[in-house]
């Protein structure tokens, strides 16, 4: 009787929530009521009022984790869902842990029903509470302990903490994967991020990845590398924006970002490497002098930097990507994504990149990387994490991937390309001049295609105008 008399006072009040809604902030305490026995069924109260929010939802990457990419002219699905990175490496086998930030309930292997509309979770993005969270190995589950209703009748519109409750924490912790984007941006000083900063623009994530139907503008370059939906400083400032003409034509084949973040990192160390190889060895674990781990029994080697400035590459706008199942030289490095352009290319520019290097596994007979398994409950016979055993990984990873595993293996380099767009610091301490012209500066003339630095040769840096 009490679940019959809800659903129907939620349907009066639905119209009247939606008009009210678009002006104020709606007080969700007066009509939504617990306890809930779990996130879908908080999400099934959601949609009685917002009943395409899950359609919209389904349609984006956040949900799907993929994309369409193009592909030696191929159009085909590629995202978080297929790539390989030089962290935990994939997803295949490994759900449970990985889709703890998925936005979702329950993607615990490849069965998960994207179709089932109460698996979406709504809590996680609208949480103004500061309390919910989901259980890091829950496959997407809210933690036992989130009192669902409190968080359900508080709903909001998201921000940075809850948009950052997953991507400040990519690649299994605070600030590892991005290197610029961390938990110091919650609520940074103007010198950290004039645009997040609260003596500064004060903005939220969505006033840059701007949102229709629940699509959200802006992807990670390793996930989305035919880059079809970016955003970008001019989408606000214009172009030619500066005072003097001269970086205004710097501004035609340099990116605003260059300049204007001239380090990240700066508060929260961001890992830098990542030793596979090493990993299974009984030697105690080993922290710096900041307490960062440096080796770590389950995972090998790692190292760190902060306030790192970065390297530099031209980038049009799309990247080449590392496809699981691509043959490897063992002997270089592999890229697992790189971004592509030159000096010669009227729609590149100069981008500012976080670069992470790795020893990782792959099949000696194949000559491809290895997908391994490494996370699984206790008494898994397959999980790394449990026995140490990279053949029985390797096995269960690859057969999840759909590609054979020969029973040999060995490690092999491999390098990543992060993208620098968060920590844009105040105009005032911008890169100058001298920071990349002249002697001894961060710039590599001779890498990004020059015979040397183009202010000692006019006809080079007209070249592109």
């Amino acid at each position: 009787m009490y679940c019959h008399f809800n659903r129907i006072l939620l349907s009066t009040v639905c119209l009247v929530l939606l008009w009210v809604g678009s002006a104020f902030a709606v007080d969700h305490s007066r009509f939504i009521q617990g306890p809930f026995e779990g996130g879908p069924e908080v999400t099934e109260t959601c949609l009685y009022c917002h009943n395409s929010a899950a359609t919209d939802i389904m349609k984006t990457s956040h949900w799907t984790w993929s994309l369409p990419h193009t592909a030696d002219g191929k159009r085909v699905e590629r995202g978080k869902i297929n790539a390989i990175n030089n962290f935990c490496v994939s997803i295949a086998s490994n759900e449970p842990r990985c889709t703890s930030c998925h936005i979702g309930y329950g993607w615990k292997d490849s069965d998960f029903d994207f179709t089932d509309q109460t698996r979406v979770d709504c809590l996680v993005c609208h949480d103004t509470t500061g309390t919910y969270k989901k259980s890091p190995t829950g496959a997407g589950y809210p933690d036992p302990g989130v009192n669902l209703e409190r968080v359900a009748q508080n709903v909001g519109k998201t921000s940075r903490q809850s948009c950052g409750s997953c991507h400040f924490f990519g690649g299994g912790g605070d600030a590892v994967k991005h290197g610029d984007l961390d938990t110091s941006l919650t609520n940074p000083a103007r010198e950290l991020d004039v645009h997040m900063a609260v003596d500064g623009m004060n903005y939220t994530c969505t006033d840059c990845h701007t949102t229709d139907k629940h699509d959200i503008r802006g992807q990670a370059m390793v996930v989305s590398p035919s880059g079809d939906n970016h955003i970008g400083c001019v989408d606000c400032h214009g172009d030619n924006v500066h005072r003097r003409e001269t970086l205004n034509t710097h501004s035609n084949h340099i990116a605003c970002q260059t300049c204007h973040i001239p380090t990240f990192a700066r508060e929260i160390a961001t890992k830098t490497s990542w030793d596979w190889s090493t990993a299974g060895q009984d030697i105690p674990v080993e922290k710096d002098d900041m307490g960062r781990p440096v080796y770590d029994k389950r995972k090998g080697h790692f190292s760190w930097g902060q306030n790192i400035v970065p390297e530099y590459a031209w980038y049009n706008g799309k990247a080449g990507v590392y496809t699981v199942g691509d043959k490897i030289d063992p002997n270089q490095v592999t890229r697992l994504n790189y971004p592509l352009g030159s000096k010669n290319d009227r729609r590149a520019k100069i981008y500012p990149f976080k670069i992470h290097t790795g020893q990782q596994i792959y099949d000696t007979n194949n000559m491809y990387l290895i997908t391994p398994k490494v996370f699984g409950p206790e008494g898994d016979p397959d999980a790394y994490w449990r026995n140490f055993d990279w053949d029985k990984a390797s096995e269960a990873g690859m057969k999840a991937s759909g590609l054979a595993y020969s029973g040999e293996y060995d490690f092999a380099p491999t390098t990543m390309y992060w993208r620098i767009n968060h920590m844009v610091t105040p105009k005032e301490q911008a890169l100058g001049c001298a920071d990349c012209h002249g002697r001894n500066t961060r710039l590599d003339w001779e890498q990004l295609g020059y015979a040397g630095d183009p202010i000692y040769d006019p006809s080079l840096s007209r070249s592109r105008r």
